[in-house]
């Protein structure tokens, strides 16, 4: 599904709410800049403090979901959203209209569903949370306890995973709340083009990329990439990780969003799993955009090859 296709202006009580969203997201992270002992005191949303562990929807056997305190953030269980309601389908059997008709679950988990991408082939997948989560600008998303939706999406996509994404080379993203169509949180699983993935070698060849969370957002991280032929290049964030065992949504609030003054809701974040010859190479090239950089983007769809 290429959300960028397909995108349309971002209903405006998306925009009002995040007029707060810096505000309410800054106590996730700014207890732990750097040098600072002090205890992380939990999130808050207003001035209302948010448990760290809120229940999970009953009998799910899942992770913590957003409380009431999220919603006008990241949405409520009762909205209409045509992804939301295929996760409800999946989930709880709870029909859609008529005029949606009902997805192909691919997987369903108390955590999350895996839904096929448009166009459906064989390596255009969507990874969904069961909890109602509209999208990246959702300040839940960076705290302690909430599912590890990206390495969720690996441990699908990779070769041997239940829902494989047959290409040569895979790509994980998630675009922007201005450049997706549906407000329901869905990773895609796709395809990326070889050029990608030796550009990449490439600027990791050069050292052109951070290997550490804290110099995500130096300049001298910051490269080119080509997209599809005729496009130009988009320019990127460049870190490598060995695993995904972190928090990526934290990691990019913590070390990009604040310290350049952006908003969460303008990010683009892919997830590009290192491959050889011999197959996955044991590490993971996170790239991060938006429109503030000098040839930024708020999409994931230069990169990813859903056709």
């Amino acid at each position: 599904m290429n959300d960028q296709q397909n995108s349309t202006e971002v209903p405006r009580r998306q925009f009002v709410a995040l007029s707060g969203a810096v505000g309410a997201a800054a106590l996730l992270t700014g207890a732990a800049s750097a040098g600072s002992a002090a205890a992380d005191p939990g999130p808050v949303y207003g001035d209302t403090p948010v448990d760290t562990c809120p229940t999970s929807p009953p009998g799910s056997g899942a992770s913590p979901c957003p409380p009431a305190q999220f919603q006008p953030l990241c949405g409520r269980p009762t909205d209409n959203d045509p992804l939301w309601n295929d996760v409800q389908y999946c989930t709880t059997g709870k029909v859609p209209p008529p005029s949606q008709g009902k997805p192909d679950c691919l997987k369903t988990t108390p955590d999350y569903v895996v839904l096929h991408g448009k166009p459906e082939n064989t390596h255009n997948y969507l990874l969904v949370p069961s909890c109602r989560i509209t999208g990246i600008e959702c300040p839940f998303l960076e705290t302690s306890g909430v599912e590890n939706y990206w390495n969720d999406a690996w441990e699908n996509a990779r070769s041997g995973g239940s829902v494989p994404v047959r290409y040569a080379d895979i790509g994980l993203g998630i675009n922007s709340q201005g450049a997706r169509r549906l407000h329901q949180l869905h990773i895609h699983m796709a395809g990326i083009r070889p050029s990608t993935q030796r550009r990449l070698q490439e600027l990791e060849t050069m050292g052109r990329m951070a290997t550490q969370p804290s110099h995500w957002n130096d300049p001298g991280n910051q490269a080119p990439i080509s997209g599809p032929q005729g496009s130009g290049d988009r320019t990127y964030r460049i870190l490598r990780l060995p695993d995904l065992q972190q928090n990526l949504f934290a990691l990019l609030y913590r070390y990009v969003v604040v310290p350049s003054g952006l908003n969460m809701a303008d990010q683009t974040l892919i997830v590009v799993p290192k491959m050889t010859a011999a197959g996955f190479a044991g590490s993971f090239y996170v790239l991060s955009s938006d429109t503030s950089l000098h040839g930024g983007t708020s999409t994931c769809d230069y990169l990813l090859v859903y056709t």
